[in-house]
This record gives structure tokens, sequence and C-alpha cells, in this order.
């Protein structure tokens, strides 16, 4: 009898002790300060794997047998975020876009729609109708399916043209980074889509230097120089004036910085892009450079710690990267540094950087996606939201949610 009384009084208690802590989260929740300023990085292809693979090489340049911290992984709240799609377990990079813009599944290949084929809407379109500035930023092509995501909607996430075409009706003040894959249609046929901007209100800038003269000024579409507007070149391949990740961050917050708020989603794509080639050395400096992006952002929240949430994740791994590839627990990453171009700009020495990547002892498995699970890490007003578990399609409630906006 006694230990039934005992039973009973041990789950009324804890039922009470559930009671308090959910009254507790909704007080917390309440009392949290909402984002003024929120930046969402997704770090394209970029697992686990990838980000302990450049941490170990900035520790091997050390002459040291650690992980030294990314700007990134040394935020104080860590996630863990799944990312299959509506009809795969290893989804693509419009379907995981979607899931992230969007909150819904979709299928791979399709980007903005659900599976049935009805318009899905970005959660950058309820926040610029509530009043803060958004921008989109990306070092590939931003007609490219993760930046493509956040504005556009298309049976096909290879309708490059047609979803350039969308741009301007978004009136979003600011679009960054790479260029466009068909400028002037799939069959070189259609208005140019620099023109199709302008006519829609845009202030085309080709480099820093017409950034700098335009900056705050409306609407701004920012590019590398006349005959550099496609995706910007990896790190390993970039000449001194090339334009980076870093400065297009910095140009962002330069012309969104002054309204209510901004919203901006930046990606880094060409770690996804070495991942697919299984080029290691590449891939570990495309994932610093991001970080060097990073801490653009990281610098502005340390200004306004209050009013700044920066998210950091990945839309799905890909290459199935590993650190060691053999038995005998051997990595050799010093052994990349003879490398000095990517696998994209030095085809004929193909050989060689497999050659590398065995000697440096990093293992791939594929040269597409993998399923895993990615990370996701944050800092500043709300990020105790992205802790534990969630599915990709959580993460852009959850900003919705820290900024108090309702999703229409």
């Amino acid at each position: 009898m006694f230990k039934k009384i005992f039973s009973i009084i041990v789950l009324i208690s804890i039922s009470f002790g559930l009671l308090f802590a959910q009254d507790g989260q909704r007080r917390g929740m309440q009392q949290m300060n909402k984002p003024k300023f929120v930046f969402l990085f997704i770090g394209d292809g970029m697992g686990l794997s990838q980000i302990s693979m450049a941490e170990a090489y900035l520790s091997t340049l050390k002459g040291e047998i650690s992980n030294e911290p990314l700007s990134f992984t040394k935020f104080p709240v860590m996630g863990m975020s799944t990312t299959y799609s509506a009809n795969s377990y290893i989804t693509c990079s419009s379907a995981a876009g979607t899931a992230l813009s969007t909150g819904f599944k979709t299928n791979n290949g399709v980007l903005g729609l659900d599976p049935d084929g009805n318009k899905l809407r970005s959660i950058s379109y309820d926040i610029h109708n509530a009043g803060f500035a958004v921008g989109i930023a990306s070092n590939t092509t931003i007609d490219h399916a993760t930046p493509a995501a956040f504005y556009a909607s298309s049976s096909s996430r290879n309708n490059y043209y047609e979803i350039a075409v969308q741009i301007p009706a978004t009136n979003f003040e600011f679009f960054g980074g790479g260029g466009f894959l068909q400028p002037n249609g799939p069959d070189n046929d259609q208005k140019n889509i620099y023109s199709v901007l302008e006519d829609g209100g845009y202030k085309i800038a080709r480099g820093i230097n017409e950034f700098m003269t335009i900056k705050g000024s409306g609407k701004v579409a920012f590019f590398q120089e006349k005959g550099k507007e496609a995706d910007l070149p990896y790190a390993i391949d970039r000449s001194e004036n090339d334009l980076t990740l870093k400065h297009v961050v910095a140009a962002a917050i330069e012309h969104l910085y002054g309204t209510k708020g901004f919203f901006l989603m930046t990606e880094g794509g060409k770690i996804d892009w070495a991942g697919h080639s299984n080029d290691g050395k590449t891939n570990i400096l495309e994932v610093l450079d991001f970080a060097d992006a990073i801490s653009v952002a990281y610098e502005f929240y340390k200004k306004f710690p209050t009013e700044t949430l920066i998210i950091v994740t990945a839309d799905h791994e890909t290459g199935g990267m590993s650190l060691g590839d053999e038995k005998g627990y051997v990595l050799n990453l010093g052994a990349l540094e003879p490398q000095k171009k990517s696998l994209a700009t030095d085809k004929e020495s193909a050989e060689k950087i497999e050659e590398l990547n065995e000697k440096a002892k990093i293992g791939w498995t594929t040269s597409s996606h993998t399923g895993v699970a990615v990370p996701v890490y944050s800092i500043g007003a709300g990020s105790r939201m992205f802790s534990g578990r969630m599915d990709n399609t959580d993460i852009p409630k959850k900003i919705l949610e820290v900024m108090g906006i309702t999703k229409k």
C-alpha cells in the first residue's frame, strides 16, 4: 500500500514539475528579446566532418594535434537538424532550401512548391511584410537552388532564367554574390537579366568601388566586376581583386543597417561543389572562407548583442567526408600543401589531387549527398530556440517565432 501511495505522490510531483517547467519556458519566451537583426548562414554540403576537417587543418598549420575552433563553432548554442526531403531520405539542395525557407517539405528537384505543385511562401516575404529589410547572398550564382529558395518558385531548380526574373517582384533590398547562369535565357534569346533588374528598380553594382557609390540607396544587386559576373571563385583559386563572400556580407550589412531591422540569408555554396568533386583542400578552404564571412556578422553581433541573432546550419552533407580513410588512426593534412588550385580549374591534375587526398587520409564515400543530420549553431537573441534536435522545416518557423512574426 505504501509503495502505491508513494508512486502516486511521485507522479503528481513530476506532473507539477512539468507544468512549472512549461510555464517557465512560456515566461522565458515572453521575456526574451526579439532580434532586430537576423543572420541565417547555410553552408551547402557542410556536415560535421567538413567542419572538423577545417578545424584540424588549422591546427596542422600550427603544428598541433587539436581542433582549432572556427568563428561559429564557438557559438554557445548547438543543435542538430534532419534533412530528408518529401520523397527521399537524401535531399537535394532545392528541396532542402525550400524546407529551410518555407517550413515545408517538397520533392527533390522542386523549388518553392509542395509535392502537389502548390506554391509555398518563403519566410523572407513574411519578414519583409513585417517591415524588415531582406538580403539574399551567395558565392554561387544567385539563381542557384539555395538562394533561389528564399525568393522564387519553380517546378525545376534548373529553370534558372525563370527563377531569376522573379527577383524584381520581391522588392527585397539586397541581392549579392554570384551572378546568373542564364543571363539571356536558356536559348540566349531573352531580355538580359541585368536589364530586367534595372527595369525593376534595382541599382547594379559590379565590384566594391561601384557598390560604395550606391550603398544605402533603395534596392541593390551587388556582383563581381564585369566579365566575372558568374559564381565567385573558390578561395584556393582567388585573385587579389576578386569579390569574396566576406565582402558581400559586409556590403549587405552596410546597405541594410539603418532600417527597422533586417534578415540576411547567406549561402556558402561552394563547400558543396568541392564535396561533389571530392576535392579535399578546396573543401577545407571553402569552410574556412565561410567562417570568415560569418565572422563579419559576429563582429556586428558584438555591437548589438541583445538585438542580433546568428544561425549557422547546412542543407545537407556532401561527399560522405571522413577524417581518416583506412586502418591505423592516421590523418596527415600537411600532405595537402602542394595543391594550389581547385579541381574545377585544374582538371588535368585530377589524379594528383586524388593522390594528395590519399596521402592526407581524407576519405570520401560518394560524389553526391548523404542523409546524415547536420549541425545548427547559434548565438544572440532567441538563440536558445535552436538547441537540441529539430527538422530543417523547424528552423524557419523558429525564426519567425523569435522575431514575433506570424506566417501567412
